[in-house]
């Protein structure tokens, strides 16, 4: 990865902080105000504003559609061919969020108020305040990337229910190769160098109905999927902790059978989150949780991402690291992430290209009632960003 002369680095030629700040979070609140729940995502209206933001600036946007309403974003600057030296780093977030839940909210979830420092909203940490500061950045930086372009900026939908936008672009041949891979999701503005998969299964038991007042009769579906989870909650990974990303995780996540109280149920699901380690085989974990329920149980995949990691000494993390603590004024020791990110299907894709996860939003506020975005973090992000800019995806000249 190329490293830029003293003239071109560091914070030489940045503006301060406060306008590319002041934007990302009035940027923010705009994106809050789509409501882009997954289900169904209706994105393409939130992209499509974020397509004429881009262009107004110079950048060349293609909407790439995956479905009704469902929309992902790829934006680029005109380059010359001469002076493409590396491939660029691409930076990217998604714009759908999770429903709001049943619980009552305090405040509108579409409503990006501002109060005490934090910028509440459903979406605001998840993950629309790191879209916002990647915005911010690469228009903060625009002058310079005409001359110099080296950064990419993917915006999916379809994220929150198994990477969807993601999947669409990489079969669809949408994506360039890429010299670094820079996520947007809720670190606190964290170094993440990796986060756990995620292998989703459904075990569906089926049994015989029968009068309830007679169960003799029958065969009772929801027994079998009792045993199961009683099996599962006991189960094992024969495999060794990641010094980072920590253990392999089992939940059961729902649990469903029988159509009404006075019969018996002759089907039963549970549906199975696991969550991964780099180098688990997923293939064979399954079958060996489809030995562990036995016959009573058919066991099918939903949903199959692997885990990521690269290794926070190599050159071009460290460069990261290095600008990510001169920027934010704090350092960040390389941590893991729980959850999973579009670099399950991006990172893959692109020949296993170097990872980051590293955004403004608390990982601890993702999905919950009253979700909120310290505004702080926002603007340290568009700062973080334009520091790795300007330190990897300005080229000096030849």
């Amino acid at each position: 990865m190329t490293r830029c002369s003293a003239a071109a680095s560091g914070r030489d030629g940045i503006e301060g902080p406060d306008v590319s700040a002041i934007h990302a979070v009035t940027l923010t609140q705009e994106l809050v105000r789509f409501d882009t729940r997954n289900p169904p995502g209706s994105e393409a209206q939130c992209a499509a504003m974020l397509a004429d933001l881009l262009s107004s600036h110079g950048l060349s946007v293609t909407i790439h559609n995956f479905g009704s309403g469902r929309s992902n974003l790829v934006a680029r600057f005109p380059i010359r061919a001469s002076k493409a030296t590396q491939p660029p780093i691409l930076f990217t977030g998604h714009i759908d969020t999770v429903p709001l839940g049943l619980a009552a909210w305090s405040r509108d979830p579409f409503g990006a108020e501002i109060v005490d420092g934090r910028l509440y909203g459903r979406g605001s940490t998840d993950m629309k305040a790191g879209v916002a500061a990647m915005v911010a950045a690469v228009v903060a930086e625009a002058d310079r990337l005409h001359e110099w372009s080296n950064v990419v900026l993917v915006i999916t939908g379809g994220e929150e229910t198994g990477c969807e936008g993601a999947a669409a672009l990489v079969r669809d041949r949408m994506l360039d190769p890429a010299s670094l891979l820079v996520v947007g999701e809720p670190t606190g503005n964290s170094f993440v160098a990796g986060h756990k998969g995620a292998l989703w299964l459904k075990a569906c038991c089926s049994g015989r109905t029968a009068h309830g007042a007679m169960p003799h009769l029958g065969d009772n579906a929801i027994y079998k999927a009792a045993r199961a989870v009683t099996k599962l909650e006991s189960f094992g990974f024969n495999a060794a902790q990641h010094p980072v990303l920590g253990s392999a995780t089992l939940n059961v996540g729902t649990i469903a059978g029988g159509l009404n109280i006075n019969s018996v149920p002759d089907h039963a699901e549970l549906t199975i989150d696991v969550r991964t380690l780099p180098e688990m085989d997923s293939a064979a974990l399954a079958d060996q949780l489809s030995f562990t329920l036995g016959s009573d149980c058919k066991v099918s995949t939903i949903l199959d991402l692997p885990a990521v990691w690269s290794d926070p000494k190599s050159p071009a993390m460290k460069l990261f690291s290095e600008c990510r603590d001169a920027a934010a004024g704090w350092t960040s020791a390389a941590g893991g992430a729980n959850f999973f990110t579009d670099a399950s299907v991006f990172t893959p894709a692109l020949g296993g290209v170097e990872t980051i996860i590293c955004g403004p939003g608390d990982p601890e506020m993702a999905h919950k009632t009253d979700e909120y975005c310290e505004v702080a973090r926002i603007g340290e992000a568009v700062e973080i960003y334009r520091a790795i800019i300007a330190r990897t995806g300005l080229q000096e000249t030849p």
